[in-house]
């Protein structure tokens, strides 16, 4: 079972080197990206319930320039403003939904997701405590919802899909959730914690 405690523990002995998908392409081999790489954070949320923790998700409004309508963490730019990608994850959190930094335990970090579009994304991972107000960015973020870890964590939920794009076939990782379509570098970044957290290496 995921505990706070278990995976607190996890994080800090184990290494995502090898272990982890780095990135669109590793699913995609000769797949290029889209010009230089812009730095991006985000903040995997793992919300502590008392029925067991859970994983704070946005869907993002459909006017957006990049990924309008999918399924994401709360992140985006690494600004210059920024001390780090933490303090970028977690001032994204602060503006996409409300929730103040004060209610984040940082925990550590995932190996850097580098996707298709261009982003080299930080994942941080933090515990967020209950009894935070939800007050999300109407531009940005359409829904802020919840989905139990240990779904996304069970490996019978891990789709490996398939599309044309481009004219070239594409693979990605979906974990669909009710009504909630979780793919590409979100799904990406979710396997990534699972093989830190199991040890298993992702296929």
């Amino acid at each position: 079972m995921l505990t706070r405690a278990s995976i607190t523990e996890r994080l800090k002995t184990a290494s995502p080197t090898g272990e982890a998908l780095a990135g669109d392409h590793a699913l995609n081999p000769g797949m290029g990206v889209q010009g230089d790489l812009k730095a991006a954070a985000v903040l995997v949320a793992l919300v502590d319930r008392p029925d067991g923790l859970t994983v704070l998700l946005t869907r993002r409004t459909d006017d957006l320039e990049h990924h309008p309508g999918q399924i994401s963490f709360p992140g985006g730019h690494v600004d210059a403003g920024d001390k780090d990608a933490t303090a970028a994850a977690l001032r994204e959190l602060e503006e996409e939904t409300g929730i103040a930094p004060t209610h984040v335990t940082v925990a550590g970090m995932l190996a850097t997701y580098v996707t298709r579009t261009g982003f080299s994304i930080e994942p941080v991972i933090g515990f967020l405590d209950p009894g935070f107000t939800l007050a999300p960015d109407p531009k940005e973020v359409a829904e802020v919802f919840e989905v139990p870890l240990a779904f996304l964590m069970d490996p019978a939920n891990h789709q490996r899909m398939s599309r044309e794009f481009e004219g070239k076939m594409r693979y990605y990782y979906a974990m669909p959730y009710g009504d909630y379509y979780i793919w590409g570098a979100t799904a990406g970044m979710l396997r990534n914690l699972h093989a830190v957290l199991t040890g298993e290496p992702v296929a």
